[in-house]
């Protein structure tokens, strides 16, 4: 039995006369990879920007687990259980790659303030779990070798992993990844590919906005395409690669499309 884990409906959202989303629906399910592609300019990351929190909608819903997320809060959106990549890597580039990973945990955390402040016992083992767990995010993501390395001083790929293993930590149910192929090389994206492939195999359900349509095309269990703020399919890949509007808005933009 599918479970719809995600439902986007009736989005819209406009920037000053610029209708950047058109009544946008689409559903996740729940263990899917599931991939969102389009032109430049086709309204991904403006669609992710909604979901997440960073922007308000004119019109429309979503629903996350049977729930009704928040418009404009994104630190609710990551409680619900839904944690995103960036396209332009936002880490905390003068801390190591372990504090960068516990910063993802303390958003989980349970102490409170005057435990911290007193560091009591309690705290204490918080504090010595959310490490270990920040190793295991590592360990798990591959670059356990660089824990005590500055965000900054890792490889263009490693930084991505670094961003995935933060964006975990926060145990999502959703890790919504925007384009996280963007800048790497052929090794680095099929290692992508593949830790991709194995956070779905643990039970995390992805969201893929990407422009390397083929790396989609390959992974994704269903995609959807939007164009000019529309979508304009939504299937499993074999029928959206036929998809004659979808040929177009690629072709079309040829100039664009990688």
């Amino acid at each position: 039995m599918t479970i719809n884990l995600f439902e986007a409906k009736g989005i819209n959202k406009r920037f000053g006369g610029l209708q950047a989303l058109t009544d946008v629906s689409l559903t996740i399910r729940k263990g899917e990879i599931y991939g969102l592609i389009g032109p430049n300019g086709a309204g991904k990351t403006t669609f992710f920007n909604v979901m997440t929190g960073a922007y308000t909608p004119e019109e429309g819903e979503f629903i996350f687990a049977g729930t009704q997320l928040p418009f404009g809060k994104p630190h609710m959106v990551v409680e619900s259980g839904i944690a995103r990549t960036f396209q332009n890597i936002r880490l905390f580039r003068e801390l190591t790659a372990l504090e960068n990973v516990m910063a993802g945990h303390h958003l989980r955390s349970k102490a409170s303030l005057w435990g911290i402040l007193t560091q009591n016992r309690k705290t204490r083992e918080e504090e010595r779990l959310i490490t270990e767990r920040a190793y295991e995010m590592l360990r798990y993501v591959g670059i356990e070798r660089f824990a005590t390395t500055m965000a900054r001083n890792l490889s263009y790929g490693d930084q991505r992993r670094l961003e995935i293993a933060r964006a975990l930590a926060t145990e999502p149910q959703l890790l919504a990844l925007d384009e996280p192929a963007a800048g790497m090389n052929a090794t680095e994206t099929a290692q992508l590919r593949e830790l991709i492939s194995t956070i779905r195999g643990d039970g995390v359900t992805v969201l893929l906005i990407e422009h390397d349509v083929k790396l989609v095309m390959g992974l994704c269990d269903r995609v959807a395409v939007l164009n000019f703020g529309k979508k304009i399919a939504e299937d499993v890949p074999a029928v959206v690669q036929k998809n004659q509007e979808v040929i177009e808005a690629y072709l079309g933009s040829s100039h664009h499309a990688h």
